[in-house]
């Protein structure tokens, strides 16, 4: 438990460091780590930090290819962390919550354009020019959505009952193509007296 959690503090560090340096994608999957985490202990400034973590995954993005990937490879990482935070008991979620508080990235500022200015000074301009309004709207049910849909919510069973004069009706089609033809009668009958039912009590 005291690794996972020191795993997660170095996260919360990258900012400081190695950020700059950091491939892209290691960059997006790390902020998918910490969005995950923060989403499971309930941070209070968790859409802030997924507002920024989309901007940085947009903006910083090299190529439409790779801001695909990107965008599949943060998912996955918030999820597992999600998950892996869930399947802890929450374990320590009033010290990640201090230091996912803490972090450097609060600091920075998000444009309209999509331009961001790191907490270091850096200015991240977009290859494109989008409306930074419009990839992250709060909503107030996040973290019981995302229960939802990490956990595959609940299974609905839907019961179909088959009425005992169809169960008769199909009987006596089949007794009566024992004597007749099936094609002519027997298949008809069937169909009108089956399908037919379960089609109209659907309607």
């Amino acid at each position: 438990m005291r690794f996972a959690v020191f795993v997660v503090i170095m996260f919360f560090m990258f900012f400081r460091t190695a950020s700059a340096q950091m491939p892209y994608l290691q960059e997006v999957k790390a902020l998918g780590v910490i969005s995950g985490q923060g989403l499971a202990c309930g941070s209070s400034k968790y859409d802030t930090f997924e507002l920024l973590a989309r901007a940085i995954l947009l903006t910083k993005a090299p190529s439409d290819r790779l801001r695909r990937d990107a965008v599949y490879a943060y998912s996955e990482a918030k999820a597992d962390a999600y998950l892996s935070k869930q399947m802890d008991g929450f374990y320590e979620c009033a010290q990640i919550n201090r230091r996912f508080d803490a972090q450097e990235i609060f600091k920075a500022v998000l444009y309209a354009d999509g331009t961001i200015k790191m907490p270091d000074g850096q200015i991240l301009t977009p290859r494109q020019p989008y409306d930074a309004t419009m990839i992250y709207k709060k909503d107030n049910k996040i973290r019981e959505n995302a229960k939802a849909i990490y956990d595959g919510g609940d299974a609905q069973i839907i019961k179909v009952d088959v009425k005992d004069n169809t169960i008769e009706a199909v009987q006596e089609a089949r007794r009566q193509a024992e004597a007749q033809s099936e094609e002519e009668v027997g298949l008809s009958a069937y169909e009108e007296n089956s399908i037919g039912h379960i089609s109209r009590k659907n309607r």
